[in-house]
């Protein structure tokens, strides 16, 4: 005797051995031994075997219409056996075969949508309505596997639906792993064998490499876009004092967003005043206002080659940006110098309206004001040049500043690599195609000018910051325990040393225009000046404020991804000089395992040959072809160019703070891409997911 039973939501079929009133002993055709309740055996028969049987219920199970199954069934529950009679047997009294019943079984467990389980074979029809939505999403998700499929031959063919197109960042880099778009390109990817990303390049997705960077970093980082609201830029209501003084500030002749300026008084008289003048939003720009959560969701200005995103409307930043002619509401920092040790005697924060003489630009003055200047400077004063008597004073204090700071670091900054400009032939000044001329051109690290508003700023920075700490008020630090390998900047609302600037603390304060976190801090500022000792209660972020640690969270998250951006863009922008003018290669030095970096150009590659040579040993590279997708280059090494590196060029290269306070030099890199194109090819959708 066999019986067929349920056992975990199968149903098997075996010999019976023995038999008890609550269960049975079965073995199954495999040989095993299984104890069954007696509530699961659901059918006993006599032959044929196991195996047959089941065989031939699934057979006939296949051919029972289940919308005709589903009219015969009772309103009632039922058992499998009964439908079976109903569905088999023109005779009502006449019981349906063994092998009837079977494939009843079979069919009404497999149809949950037409048949809800009742219990051990026992069944009731789904009413009509929900009998009818089910049909319906079965037949929405047959149609969707027919849109997935057909999607999936077109990409196999080398042409890209318009719904996989305008889903294509999402699919790479954030995607929906149930959606059609996605599910499609695995499908592709596993027929055709490419990573997915190959296969969309092949079928047309990316229609151009630099709109393909670009969006997909707004995708990342803007994904409402970048328009700006229509705000108005509220005015400053304070009654402010007119300094008497004659400030300039020293900029790029691209830069609009002019945030210090600087103004010295007293040359001559043994004690000199310093000015720095901050750009005071805010003043106007309130915490809660409607610019202030703008400033909040960018967080910072966006600058790439040939275009940048500002942080605030430029209509805003006009409003308060430091502009020649005009007298500016600014947050100034007085520091008084002994003219000849220039030994800081004494300091004083004011808010004002500061006269701006001049806006100087240093890429038009940086022929004039050379080290060279300077040194003829020291012996006689520079009265024939536009400001060149206070530069002289400004570059000297530079130099002395910086030396100090090298002190208390332990050891000199380098600056043994040079700055590379970018310059596009984008004659309407709107957002690069790609496919613009591009120059780059160099400029030597710690060029006079440069080092000038970077003390300036960095001394700002830390006198701030201090102040800050002084009045109990807390801010947005930035802090670096030590210069040991792996010890990275932090920032947070302490006023702790940074090691690689040399300060006791360091606040960003400086660029309130184009960084949300000095905006941040000149509000703290402003709080000090207005109540002295009590800035604490009346200082718009308290000490321990949730706020505060979120925004640093957020500037952190964000500022890295822009930069980021930046030097990915960057890299496309070197790229496409190499294929403009035909370079095929290169001298370059090596620095870092199989990586050498390029003498003339922010360029970094892997060069076969160069495992195993000294850092700094040159070398003449040959490039490889260019992926301007994925931003790769490599190169071989065919020339070594040295016998013995030169001892200057071998030194540990030192990253420290740029701008005006120094982030760490980003070395120009692949762009890093979600989807890992070099994976096997057996399994190129993988970092996709596998679709079910």
């Amino acid at each position: 005797m066999f019986v067929l039973f349920e056992e975990t939501g199968k149903f098997l079929a075996g010999r019976i051995l023995s038999e008890a009133d609550a269960s049975l002993q079965v073995e199954l055709d495999s040989g095993k031994r299984v104890k069954v309740k007696a509530a699961n055996a659901l059918l006993k028969f006599e032959k044929p075997a196991p195996a047959e049987f089941m065989a031939a219920g699934q057979k006939l199970s296949e051919e029972i219409e289940l919308e005709l199954a589903w009219e015969f069934a009772s309103d009632e529950e039922f058992s499998f056996a009964d439908l079976a009679r109903d569905y088999f047997s023109s005779d009502a009294a006449k019981p349906a075969t063994l092998e009837q019943q079977a494939a009843a079984l079979l069919r009404l467990y497999d149809a949950p949508h037409y048949f809800r389980r009742a219990g051990k074979g026992r069944f009731k029809k789904a009413p009509a309505e929900i009998l009818q939505l089910a049909l319906n999403a079965i037949e929405k998700k047959k149609q969707l596997a027919a849109q997935i499929s057909a999607w999936a031959g077109e990409l196999g063919e080398g042409q890209c639906p318009a719904s996989v197109r305008e889903q294509l960042y999402k699919i790479l880099f954030k995607p929906d792993k149930n959606s059609a778009e996605y599910k499609a390109v695995v499908e592709a990817s596993r027929a055709t064998r490419l990573a997915p990303l190959d296969l969309l390049q092949q079928a047309g997705a990316i229609a151009s490499p630099y709109q393909f960077h670009w969006k997909r970093f707004l995708f990342e980082n803007f994904p409402k876009g970048t328009a700006f609201p229509a705000l108005q830029a509220p005015q400053v209501k304070d009654e402010l004092p007119l300094a008497d003084v004659r400030a300039f500030s020293i900029d790029d002749s691209a830069t609009t967003e002019i945030d210090d300026a600087l103004s010295v008084q007293g040359l001559g008289s043994g004690s000199v005043t310093l000015g720095i003048h901050i750009a005071a939003p805010g003043l106007a720009v309130l915490p809660g206002s409607p610019l202030d959560a703008l400033g909040r969701t960018r967080l910072s200005t966006v600058y790439m080659p040939g275009y940048k995103l500002t942080m605030l409307p430029d209509e805003i930043v006009q409003s308060y940006t430091l502009r020649e002619g005009h007298n500016c509401p600014a947050l100034s920092l007085y520091l008084t110098l002994d003219e000849a040790t220039l030994e800081i005697t004494g300091s004083v924060t004011r808010l004002e309206q500061v006269p701006i003489a001049s806006n100087l630009r240093h890429d038009v003055l940086d022929s004039t004001f050379t080290e060279a200047f300077f040194e003829a400077a020291q012996t006689t004063a520079p009265t024939d040049v536009p400001w060149g008597v206070e530069l002289t004073f400004l570059h000297r204090l530079a130099r002395h500043l910086k030396g100090q700071r090298e002190v208390a670091r332990g050891k000199p900054e380098n600056f043994n690599r040079p700055d590379y400009n970018f310059k596009l032939a984008n004659p309407s000044g709107g957002e690069p195609q790609g496919d613009e001329a591009v120059s780059i051109s160099t400029r030597q690290r710690g060029a006079p000018l440069d080092l000038i508003v970077a003390e300036a700023m960095i001394l700002a920075n830390s006198t701030w910051g201090q102040w800050l700490a002084e009045h109990g008020v807390p801010g947005i630090y930035r802090s670096q325990a030590s210069l040991a390998p792996g010890v990275k900047v932090r920032m947070g609302t302490k006023a702790l040393p940074h090691a690689g600037l040399g300060v006791k603390s360091y606040a960003w304060s400086t660029s309130p225009l184009r960084r949300y976190t000095d905006l941040v801090n000149q509000w703290q500022i402003i709080a000090c000046v207005r109540n002295g000792r009590t800035a604490a209660l009346a200082a718009p972020f308290k000490p321990k404020d949730a706020e505060l640690f979120s925004i640093i969270s957020c500037f952190d998250a964000a500022y890295g991804a822009y930069n980021g951006f930046q030097a990915g863009i960057e890299r496309y922008w070197t790229l496409k000089y190499l294929q403009q003018n035909g370079i095929s290669e290169l001298t370059a030095t090596a620095f870092k395992d199989n990586l050498v970096r390029a003498d003339d150009l922010p360029l970094v590659l892997p060069a076969l040959g160069a495992q195993g040579l000294p850092r700094g040993a040159s070398v003449r590279v040959k490039l490889g072809a260019i992926d301007e997708i994925t931003l790769d280059i490599s190169g071989t090494v065919v020339e070594r160019l040295d016998s013995v590196p030169d001892a200057a060029a071998a030194a540990p290269i030192d990253t420290q703070d740029s701008e005006d306070d120094g982030e760490s030099d980003i070395a120009a890199g692949p762009i890093s891409i979600a989807v890992d194109i070099n994976e096997p090819a057996a399994d190129a959708a993988g970092a996709l997911a596998t679709a079910p």
